[in-house]
């Protein structure tokens, strides 16, 4: 279970092709506190530490979460939000996050506003149910309030700590984006279908 609150973002240094798998070699100030057999959220994936070397960690994605994440996408030098797991004795800064991605969305557009930015994702319209204006929702693995919800898209604003201090800064129009969205709101919707 994550927040939703990035700890570093990590830089891909290499990546291995293992049949229908891929791995991914991650830099980052963390990766040197890591353990074999972590749980770390990359972009809101949860994946297993599988291998260390000086600051450096490998995670593995097999063929179902290539298909349903973009870590398809993933290629040398992109930048990753990365998150250990949350430690039940703190607080929680965001919201209650699995790592369990729902569905990829695009970022559609992205408008600056004099020390802020607003975002504009798409997404899959069988969702629509999922999101509440004031909301929150998992982009990349970063926890944000969403507002002007429509059937297929949402905005987020931007403040400059997370502009600087995640990968949203390299997101530009057409950049596909791994969301989670409220597992609170999954279980109510879910209750509600079977009365």
């Amino acid at each position: 279970m994550f927040t939703g609150i990035i700890e570093a973002v990590g830089t891909v240094t290499e990546v291995l092709e293992n049949g229908s798998n891929r791995s991914f070699w991650i830099k980052s100030s963390i990766s040197n506190q890591l353990k074999i057999d972590q749980s770390v959220a990359h972009d809101g994936v949860c994946l297993t530490v599988d291998d260390l070397k000086d600051d450096m960690h490998r995670v593995t994605a097999v063929k179902e979460t290539l298909g349903k994440t973009n870590l398809a996408t993933w290629a040398l030098y992109r930048l990753i939000n990365l998150e250990r797991s949350m430690l039940m004795n703190g607080r929680l800064d965001g919201h209650l996050v699995q790592g369990h991605v729902d569905t990829t969305g695009n970022c559609i557009a992205v408008k600056e506003e004099a020390g802020s930015w607003l975002y504009t994702f798409s997404f899959p319209e069988q969702f629509a149910n999922l999101l509440v204006e004031k909301g929150s929702a998992s982009i990349n693995g970063t926890s944000l309030t969403v507002f002007n919800v429509q059937r297929n898209s949402f905005e987020v604003a931007i403040i400059p700590y997370t502009y600087e201090h995640t990968n949203i800064h390299q997101l530009q129009p057409g950049s596909p984006v791994n969301l989670e969205f409220d597992i609170i709101g999954k279980y109510v919707l879910r209750n509600t279908q079977l009365q």
